[in-house]
């Protein structure tokens, strides 16, 4: 069983930046990591996800240049680096962890998910 915990959320104003981290504590496995967010009103979408080795990584479209996903191994943790944000980044920030390889994009791939931390950017 592994346990995630999120930290890191806050209120920004447009234009800001937040780190998001996640920290992961038991289970013995090499996750891939991945983020994901939910706006208010609509479905859990991919926000990003990375390799265990960090050797490959994954964005979506709408975040691909803004955002940088990493993380430290010794700390188990990951990170979500998030600048130039924009009120349609508001939404609670979830991290999840799978056991495959696959830097997968559909919510049902991930075995493991944090509490969620809220980001709300005012314009």
């Amino acid at each position: 069983q592994v346990q995630l915990v999120e930290s890191g959320g806050g209120l920004v104003q447009a234009g800001g930046s937040l780190r998001l981290s996640c920290g992961a504590s038991r289970g013995t496995f090499s996750p891939t990591m991945g983020w994901f967010r939910q706006p208010p009103g609509k479905d859990r979408e991919f926000v990003a996800a990375i390799s265990w080795t960090g050797d490959n990584t994954r964005y979506a479209d709408s975040i691909k240049g803004r955002f940088t996903i990493s993380r430290d191994i010794a700390k188990r943790t990951y990170y979500l680096e998030m600048n130039s944000l924009k009120p349609e980044d508001t939404a609670v920030y979830y991290c999840a962890v799978r056991g495959g390889s696959e830097l997968a994009v559909i919510p049902g791939r991930y075995d493991y998910w944090g509490q969620g931390t809220q980001v709300t950017v005012s314009s």
